[in-house]
């Protein structure tokens, strides 16, 4: 640093030291239109409830849970991923049923509905993190290439942390002529990236564009937002509901539980299909993240006014799997969410990265993920008096999802 460096405010001295990863801040006529906002109050974005977001409890207790030897095997899977093994085969027919969603891991997940083609946050990078060296990696590899998957209609962002919005994906699908949906105050990174304003459009809550012959609505969420160490609570954050033709979608992106579910289902619902976050929860951070039971009683909401002895569409869990972001073991949201569909008698996808699946047709339920667990997952959220006989333990056969 020289000596006329040193001179300079801290506040501008700090920005000079963010790399392009930590995007822009709002500022102009975008900031302007976020001090609109009915949900803009005392200089920040709010919740539709009341949601702590920095962890809660003690932190020397959370450190120990993060470092302790054997608790940390078990937040990674034992040996490779399985993933689909041809998604471009598969994805290079239409769908039949006119609506087909692929996981791609984590929150990212391409939806093929009514001849258009939406990918939710997108995350192609192998760390969610400003820096490439540092920061969750991922824990299994992207099952298909970025260029591989065509052209798209939509990307649509539910907000701007780094496992929802990376910057390297972001700046490839810059060069493509796909629109770019996502909540106020997100379009200042797209810019910094390289995405032209004209193919941009920021919502608020209970806004709504159509493009390419769908209706993209953003709907409410209780979560937080930031991408450095100085959160101004400045960029909105949201989920999703996508209407076409004939189907209705929705994405959780990330969000605590809140009544809020049931009001999006009465206005948007019911959906033929629910991506729900349901990993990366913990009793430290209770009101940011679902736990599966939360998942799938928002999942719940959300279909409440499907029509009488329907169950609606099924919940495909997302949030989970690709990277180790909490104390919980790595496959434990996906058995959790697996006992809560049952429990509730609900439909619910478990496919492999990769492997596209139509809501209407055949669902992916094989618990894959029992196979690549460090140890039989067991389970905390079942009451002892209800012990389950699986067709694994009736067989003789091991059972990975032995009671604890």
């Amino acid at each position: 640093m020289t000596g006329a460096d040193a001179l300079l405010p801290l506040r501008t001295r700090l920005r000079s030291l963010r790399t392009a990863a930590f995007g822009a801040d709002p500022a102009g006529e975008r900031m302007e239109r976020i001090r609109r906002s009915p949900h803009f109050a005392d200089g920040v974005f709010q919740n539709p409830v009341g949601a702590r977001h920095r962890p809660s409890g003690s932190t020397v207790e959370l450190a120990k849970v993060y470092f302790r030897k054997e608790e940390r095997r078990l937040r990674a899977p034992s040996g490779p991923v399985p993933l689909s093994a041809t998604p471009l085969d598969d994805l290079a027919r239409p769908p039949a049923t006119g609506l087909r969603l692929t996981w791609m891991g984590h929150s990212s997940v391409l939806a093929e509905i009514d001849g258009r083609r939406v990918l939710f946050d997108p995350v192609w990078g192998e760390r969610c993190s400003p820096f490439s060296f540092v920061g969750p990696r991922r824990l299994h590899p992207v099952p298909v290439p970025l260029a591989s998957l065509g052209p798209l209609d939509a990307v649509v962002i539910s907000h701007d942390h780094y496992d929802h919005l990376d910057m390297p994906t972001i700046r490839a699908l810059a060069g493509t002529r796909t629109v770019f949906v996502v909540p106020l105050g997100v379009g200042a990174h797209l810019e910094r990236w390289g995405v032209p304003a004209d193919r941009m459009h920021e919502l608020d809550w209970n806004e709504t564009v159509k493009t390419a012959g769908l209706s993209v609505t953003a709907t409410p969420a209780r979560h937080f937002c930031g991408r450095g160490l100085r959160n101004q609570q400045h960029t909105l954050w949201a989920s999703w509901a996508v209407a076409g033709p004939e189907h209705r979608i929705y994405h959780s992106g990330d969000t605590g539980y809140f009544e809020g579910f049931k009001e999006i289902g009465a206005e948007h619902g019911p959906f033929d299909a629910t991506m729900i976050q349901i990993g990366a929860y913990s009793e430290y951070w209770p009101d940011i993240h679902m736990t599966p039971a939360e998942g799938m009683r928002a999942h719940l909401d959300l279909q409440a006014g499907a029509p009488q002895g329907s169950a609606g569409g099924p919940m495909l869990p997302i949030h989970w799997g690709t990277f180790n972001l909490a104390p919980h073991p790595w496959a434990e949201p996906a058995e959790w969410t697996k006992d809560a569909a049952e429990e509730a008698g609900q439909l619910a996808a478990f496919p492999r990265p990769g492997e596209p699946f139509e809501p209407a047709g055949t669902l992916p339920v094989d618990p894959w993920w029992r196979a690549v667990s460090a140890s039989p997952v067991a389970h905390p959220w079942r009451r002892p008096e209800e012990p389950r006989i699986t067709p694994e333990a009736d067989r003789g056969d091991l059972d990975f999802a032995g009671e604890r």
